[in-house]
């Protein structure tokens, strides 16, 4: 098993189960009532959880004064630093304005300024702007939005999904049911529709000698396959362009994406790209599309959207899509979907602050120069015995621990290697949360080169104690 110490997590000698005196209270009114997402409650009867004052920049505080450096942008939110001064600035004067309104029948400018900025940026052709609140909303609105185009264009049979092995697009059921990552979805398989699953062209499989785009092209043809068989009943694909990010960060080359396309288009189906997580930046494009100079009848956006303040979606599409739904209120035809906060003037206040911040300055070049200092530091890793691969698209990176790292044997799942990091992390002073045997870095924009130092360091010193038996 691993090499964990089972050192306090807090440097404190009055620490209870490792929380700091000035956590502990907060703490037990937390678990007295609060249920956390993606947690086995149960864990936090020896794992401390961590309640947090503020935050800053890249990092947050405890309320015993302790830092973390938020490595994972707090769930791959976060663009431009905690309490960001522009984003906080537009989000309280929009605040002594209007905190909300009915966005039926009425509009205000927040909004109308963001749907704006966004179809200014976007892929061209991608003109209309559907708000939600979250990401796994967003999903579900792209596939009932194709779903009931092809009905009001008279092709009722096409009501199917095709989506990738190991993918992700959240844990509502339509969402859940438009991805593959058994953990989340096994148990709900009875709720869910059924979709055509096709294998990923996660490139940590390639052949030797094979490279990302050999392995992308050759793993299309699957693809390719199942659309010329299945195209009259598809009415979409939908992936995560470049990098599956809740499936094991597994990453793969943007040839796919191309192949895709035209694919599509030869056979009449819609194409769904969930940027939720890789739009704004992460890839090293705007948008990871863009890699493949393409463009999707749906475009999904969330997480960076508010620049990780609030909770805000958006779907994008194309006109002859609104089209279809532009007509007679007795045909029927209209698009019934709404969220009671849809388009929210705050969270729209704080996108439109954070889209300012891209057109003011050259965040993308930056990013590129993170990104080389981010992959360089982090490929020193690759001589670890256990690490089988450090991969990387642009602002994230990712760390595939392994048993047998030469012949990528993974640790049973059962072994929970990666909780072992995130403990050593807490320790040190930075976020790390591992998914399953993956360490990742994705974080927020405004980092310094210094603090990559630390991050890298102490995720060094978290897999060699996770993976040293």
């Amino acid at each position: 098993m691993p090499c964990d110490n089972g050192a306090p997590l807090q440097e404190n000698a009055h620490a209870v189960n490792g929380i700091a005196p000035e956590n502990l209270a907060l703490a037990q009114r937390d678990l007295a009532h609060v249920w956390h997402p993606c947690t086995q409650m149960k864990d936090h009867e020896s794992l401390p959880l961590v309640p947090i004052r503020r935050g800053y920049g890249v990092w947050l505080e405890d309320f015993a004064g302790r830092r973390y450096l938020d490595a994972i942008s707090s769930w791959w939110v976060n663009l431009f630093g905690h309490a960001n001064p522009r984003i906080n600035a537009a989000v309280q004067a929009q605040l002594e304005r209007l905190e909300h309104v009915i966005f039926a029948g009425f509009t205000h400018e927040p909004a109308i300024e963001l749907a704006e900025s966004l179809v200014r940026v976007a892929p061209p052709g991608l003109t209309r702007c559907f708000f939600a609140d979250n990401g796994s909303a967003a999903v579900e609105v792209a596939v009932k939005m194709s779903f009931h185009y092809w009905r009001n264009v008279g092709r009722t049979a096409k009501r199917r999904f095709v989506t990738l092995s190991n993918s992700y697009h959240g844990e509502t059921l339509g969402a859940l049911a438009v991805g593959n990552v058994e953990l989340y979805k096994a148990i709900y398989r009875p709720l869910l529709m059924d979709v055509i699953t096709v294998p990923s062209p996660d490139c940590y499989e390639r052949e030797p000698g094979e490279s990302w785009a050999e392995h992308s092209r050759r793993k299309f043809e699957q693809m390719e396959q199942t659309l010329a068989r299945h195209a009259d009943e598809i009415a979409a694909v939908i992936v995560e362009p470049l990098v599956q990010c809740a499936g094991n960060m597994r990453m793969y080359d943007p040839v796919y994406l191309k192949l895709l396309r035209e694919a599509c288009d030869r056979y009449e189906v819609h194409l769904i790209a969930d940027e939720i997580a890789v739009g704004f930046g992460r890839t090293g494009t705007l948008f990871a599309c863009e890699q493949a100079a393409i463009r999707p009848d749906f475009l999904c956006l969330s997480k960076g959207l508010t620049g990780g303040y609030l909770p805000l979606s958006v779907v994008m599409t194309t006109e002859p899509v609104y089209a279809a739904f532009y007509d007679e209120y007795t045909k029927l035809n209209a698009f019934l979907h709404s969220h009671s906060y849809t388009g929210n003037p705050l969270a729209c206040a704080a996108a439109c602050a954070t889209l300012q911040i891209f057109r003011d300055e050259d965040v993308l070049g930056r990013n590129a120069r993170l990104a080389r200092y981010m992959g360089e530091r982090a490929r020193e890793l690759e001589a670890l015995p256990h690490v089988a691969e450090v991969r990387q698209r642009g602002m994230i990176v990712a760390i595939e621990m392994a048993r047998d790292a030469r012949r990528r044997e993974p640790y049973p799942w059962q072994e929970r290697r990666g909780l072992h990091v995130y403990r050593c992390g807490l320790e040190r002073g930075v976020l790390l949360r591992p998914i399953g045997n993956v360490v990742y870095f994705m974080p927020p924009y405004v980092i310094s080169e210094e603090e990559i130092d630390l991050m890298v360091g102490v995720a060094r010193e978290g897999i060699e104690r996770a993976t040293c038996d």
